[in-house]
């Protein structure tokens, strides 16, 4: 009797140390979220979630105990995967570019749907094994709503990943919406019959139900347009977050459920927040196939008055030199030319002969909000430096000469003067009220959304042609020759 109670004693204490990490663990995913809001502390606040995880998980595996008292096994394989897994994501975040930043987010998050949609497969074939009658509707509910959104997530995070790396291109099926909405309402009907029916086709309906989740996923991003493929992303990231959640519902597992509902609320937060961004309603975005049908010749430069002039790399340095305000307005542009070092160097050039500089950031500069604050981060920026749409629009006014690298369609004038642009309301950077404004591209290729620039066409704007690196570089040489 007394090693029996030593043994319950034991195993108590050992719930109580598995319940105390999961506290601490979900502590650390709120403090790290906190953290995650401000560039200068961004950094640890990843830190302190990802600790938090990792007690999270060992805590798991060495004390988490099932009902009749048996711990974890097959500790090879779990250890396998876990060594596997930390390799690959190791490798793959050291190496990718910034450029591919959401691409990667898109993948990631599609894994995270793909996580929350086997548990919902494997918990199911485990009640399906002993007796399916006896399961509770709210069980069994819980287990279906993890498998629809862990399946769509993961369906349209690979097909989203697809289109942002170029691989998958803008589709629309005849009567698209229709079919979508026809779709999602069969998946609700089999789910509903599955869950109350009581019907001895349970298991054909869950399968059924899996695969038309998966269908919907592809169908729900396959139309959406390119430019909106970071909003696509943040919503599906939401939807992860509440599969997440399902599972610790499932399991009545504390951790899971608070980072399962943290996801989820941030992902949602950050939709609206980019939907604002672009002065867009979700349905707008989701029906609207913004940037999927625009092209170059919808907005041709037929439309506007004035020409395109270009600059030297000498005369715009003459230009800089002595200008007493300077705004740099950085864009993916500069992100693909990896230009974030020597537009740092710029400025400093630019600071020693007392001018003053600063960051115009759009909050979806760079195809996600923070992309250009953690790529200038890089290049030690400082933060104060980067300035948010609203308060750094006003200043345009006073400023003698606005850089422009690599941005495109945050700078387009025609978002306030053109109703008929697909970006008709979005709000930009006033670039525009600035006394002289350069603009560093490639060539006039039309930007994400597919349309020109009546920015490029005014009088005060000149065209610095070239790579953003390459360009800057010869920037920079030019104003250290005028001494």
């Amino acid at each position: 009797m007394s090693f029996e109670f030593r043994i319950l004693n034991f195993e108590f204490m050992e719930n109580n140390i598995l319940q105390i990490i999961y506290l601490i663990a979900s502590v650390t995913f709120i403090a790290g979220l906190k953290f995650l809001g401000n560039p200068a502390t961004a950094r640890k606040g990843n830190l302190m979630a990802a600790f938090g995880m990792v007690i999270a998980i060992f805590g798991t595996i060495f004390l988490y105990t099932t009902e009749t008292g048996a711990h974890l096994h097959n500790l090879g394989f779990i250890f396998a995967a876990l060594a596997v897994g930390t390799v690959v994501g190791w490798i793959v975040a050291k190496k990718v570019q910034m450029t591919a930043m959401p691409e990667m987010v898109s993948l990631f998050n599609g894994m995270g749907g793909a996580c929350a949609m086997l548990i919902s497969i494997i918990e199911f074939k485990h009640l399906a094994e002993v007796d399916l009658s006896t399961v509770a509707a709210g069980h069994l509910l819980t287990i279906v709503l993890g498998l629809i959104i862990g399946s769509v997530s993961f369906a349209g995070s690979i097909i989203a990943w697809g289109k942002l790396s170029g691989n998958v291109k803008d589709k629309s099926l005849g009567m698209q919406q229709l079919i979508n909405i026809g779709l999602l309402l069969v998946i609700l009907v089999l789910s509903g019959v599955m869950i109350l029916g009581n019907t001895a086709y349970t298991v054909e309906l869950f399968y059924a139900v899996f695969a038309l989740s998966l269908i919907y996923g592809v169908l729900f991003v396959l139309p959406i347009g390119g430019a909106d493929m970071p909003v696509v992303i943040s919503l599906l990231n939401s939807f992860t977050g509440v599969a997440a959640a399902c599972g610790g519902f499932l399991y009545d597992n504390k951790v899971m459920l608070v980072g399962g509902i943290l996801v989820g609320s941030a992902g949602t937060l950050l939709t609206i927040v980019m939907c604002k961004a672009m002065n867009r309603s979700l349905v707008n975005v989701l029906i609207g196939n913004f940037g999927g049908g625009a092209t170059g010749e919808a907005m041709g430069s037929a439309n506007f008055d004035g020409t395109i002039k270009e600059v030297t790399a000498s005369d715009a340095a003459i230009l800089m030199k002595y200008a007493k305000k300077v705004i740099i307005v950085p864009g993916y542009g500069l992100a693909v030319a990896q230009a974030q070092h020597i537009v740092h160097d710029l400025e400093l050039l630019l600071e020693a002969e007392g001018i003053d500089v600063k960051y115009a950031i759009h909050p979806v500069a760079g195809r996600m909000p923070g992309h250009m604050n953690v790529l200038l981060a890089e290049s030690n920026v400082s933060y104060d430096k980067l300035i948010e749409m609203e308060e750094v629009n006003p200043e345009f006014t006073t400023t003698d000469v606005v850089l422009v690298v690599g941005a495109n369609d945050v700078v387009n004038p025609a978002a306030k003067t053109d109703p008929n642009s697909p970006i008709y309301g979005m709000p930009i950077l006033d670039v525009e009220n600035a006394a002289n404004v350069i603009v560093n591209k490639r060539s006039m290729k039309a930007g994400y959304a597919g349309i020109e620039n009546e920015l490029f066409y005014k009088p005060k704007t000149s065209m610095l042609f070239g790579d953003a690196k390459k360009a800057l570089t010869q920037l920079v040489s030019e104003i250290k020759a005028l001494g």
